[in-house]
């Protein structure tokens, strides 16, 4: 696109949530700020970003393409936190100062502006957060090259984009929609979704529309299927676009259902052929093996992250006993109708079905043992105090790994 086309498509995109905000606008958040009370759930939420620093809560955070709400979340989540929301449709910036005026966010500044112009904030930051964003822009290059200037050497950026394969229904549907000329209106929407209703089953839209509540909501599929700006990215593409962007993949958010070590990938024929791969080809053969992936969401750091590697979590070492584990806040014990010679299961929730860790009994009191305050050592100490068990440090060693990979808790690793 010339200087010109990519002016007309921001402009559209911008006219278009004018329109249907998306996600739609909220009247309360007291449910999400009383779950954000607990300081060890901000804690598990520190260091899944920053696993080699100390914690604190004083960051200075954008939310890049706030909405109507992302921002004011951010606020309530982290009070101590000087929060920052951009937006370029002034419905969103609305709705997002009605809820700072209601919830007394003092901590929150609002500013109607586009990602791609951020520096003229004259600001930089710790963490930025940008989902649901960069696959709308006329050029997401430049608007993650733009973000990535006002990111601190040693902050960290939450980034979340479409992917291709998981959406593939949605992309059908578009087309239908534009060779019908079925347009963002009233009128289009009910038509469209009149039309949804007579989906042959089986139809790749058909089966998402069925998994995703989200999509009985109008501003949802009129996101889906009639913005007049989307791509996605398969994982090789998303690293050429963290790369030319002069950034550099930290982790996956929920990384179990990319990894060769979890669920059904680490039971297939060949896995040990999977786990010789690179990182990034054990992502792609994950991207493609499981083919339903409708976003990647990540942690990014700028390719000068003053840290260099400490964000990394190795168990190579004996630092790793050193750790101290924190569970994550949407971990799960089942403890009933479990399989044979399993004390319990894990699951973490919003992940696939083959995503769970079955325990054993020694397992199970090492798990219970966490509490976000003692190390890996500590706990096996304490669990060894306590049991006849041989072998505890490997034990331990094996079953934290799991457990990190799994998605069940990150470290402080910051006593190493």
């Amino acid at each position: 696109m010339n200087d010109s086309d990519l002016i007309k498509m921001s402009e559209a995109v911008r006219s278009f949530y004018e329109k249907y905000p998306y996600p739609g606008p909220v009247e309360s958040l007291d449910n999400y700020k009383l779950h954000w009370q607990d300081l060890q759930k901000r804690r598990a939420d520190y260091h899944l970003y920053w696993p080699d620093k100390p914690f604190r809560e004083d960051l200075s955070i954008l939310v890049a393409g706030c909405g109507t709400s992302q921002a004011a979340k951010y606020a309530i989540r982290f009070p101590g936190a000087r929060v920052t929301g951009i937006d370029f449709s002034s419905k969103s910036i609305s709705c997002t100062e009605k809820l700072k005026k209601k919830y007394d966010l003092e901590n929150l500044n609002v500013v109607k502006l586009a990602v791609e112009n951020i520096k003229e904030l004259g600001l930089n930051f710790d963490r930025i957060v940008c989902t649901g964003v960069l696959h709308h822009l006329p050029d997401p290059d430049a608007g993650l090259s733009a973000l990535r200037q006002v990111l601190y050497p040693d902050g960290a950026m939450q980034l979340m984009v479409y992917a291709p394969y998981g959406r593939t229904g949605i992309y059908m549907m578009q087309k239908f929609c534009r060779l019908l000329d079925i347009p963002a209106d009233e009128k289009g929407i009910g038509d469209l979704v009149r039309m949804l209703k007579g989906l042959p089953k089986g139809h790749p839209l058909e089966t998402l529309i069925r998994n995703a509540p989200d999509f009985q909501y109008e501003e949802a599929l009129a996101d889906a299927l009639l913005n007049p700006q989307d791509r996605s990215y398969t994982v090789a593409q998303l690293f050429k676009l963290l790369e030319k962007s002069g950034m550099k993949f930290g982790r996956w958010v929920k990384q179990s259902m990319y990894s060769p070590r979890c669920g059904v990938l680490s039971q297939i024929p060949r896995a040990e052929k999977l786990m010789q791969l690179s990182p990034e080809e054990q992502y792609e053969a994950a991207e493609l093996f499981r083919g339903t992936m409708v976003r990647h969401s990540l942690i990014a750091y700028r390719n000068d992250n003053s840290s260099g590697d400490k964000t990394s979590v190795s168990f190579k070492e004996g630092e790793w006993q050193r750790y101290i584990p924190i569970r994550m806040p949407d971990t799960l014990c089942i403890e009933e109708q479990l399989p044979e010679g399993a004390a319990a299961i894990l699951i973490n929730k919003n992940q696939y079905r083959d995503i769970y860790l079955p325990v054993d009994k020694a397992e199970k009191k090492l798990f219970k043992a966490i509490d976000g305050s003692i190390s890996i050592e500590e706990i096996s100490n304490r669990i060894q105090q306590s049991s006849v068990r041989k072998s505890m440090p490997d034990v331990s060693h094996n079953f934290f790994e799991k457990l990190w990979w799994y998605d069940q808790i990150v470290f402080d690793t910051t006593g190493t």
